[in-house]
């Protein structure tokens, strides 16, 4: 996939959820998880194709920055509003995940340049992977507060 379409990508499917999700939803499973699935499969197989000529060294940076990316985005879905509306729980993002986005970006881009100051080249470091392993963290703590509440998560397809 070409550098435009990747940004193209990235850029629609993180405004399709922050929108949504400001508004506020229905917990969804599938809602939830796809476009963190979606990125993180993308990003991983760019790391595949590139891996004829990456190293240990790159591997370890992907690895720690993946575990960072999850940690980071599980924070950061701690400050995502879980309620009840209609029957079914509901989230959405509060001003706290905003600033928990700010704090995220800022510990990945440090992380980001420690890596690349300790020679992880560039084919390791897809954007795609290290967006969606952050949204899968953020869903998995979502997801465990909804279920925490007792409420169901919608059914496929509802909407309000």
């Amino acid at each position: 996939m070409n550098g435009w379409m990747t940004t193209a990508l990235i850029v629609a499917l993180v405004a399709a959820v922050v929108v949504k999700r400001l508004r506020g939803e229905p917990l969804d499973a599938r809602e939830l998880l796809g476009a963190p699935v979606i990125l993180t499969g993308v990003g991983a197989w760019s790391v595949v194709q590139a891996s004829g000529h990456l190293t240990a060294t790159d591997f370890g940076w992907v690895a720690a920055g993946s575990v960072l990316g999850l940690a980071l985005g599980a924070v950061r879905g701690r400050t995502v509003e879980v309620f009840e509306r209609d029957g079914v729980a509901w989230h959405r993002y509060t001003g706290r995940t905003f600033l928990a986005a700010l704090g995220t970006f800022a510990l990945m881009a440090a992380f980001g340049y420690a890596a690349v100051r300790a020679g992880m080249h560039e084919e390791a470091r897809p954007t795609t992977l290290s967006i969606g392993v952050s949204y899968l963290g953020e869903a998995l703590a979502v997801a465990v507060r909804g279920m925490g509440t007792g409420l169901p998560f919608a059914a496929q397809g509802a909407r309000r």
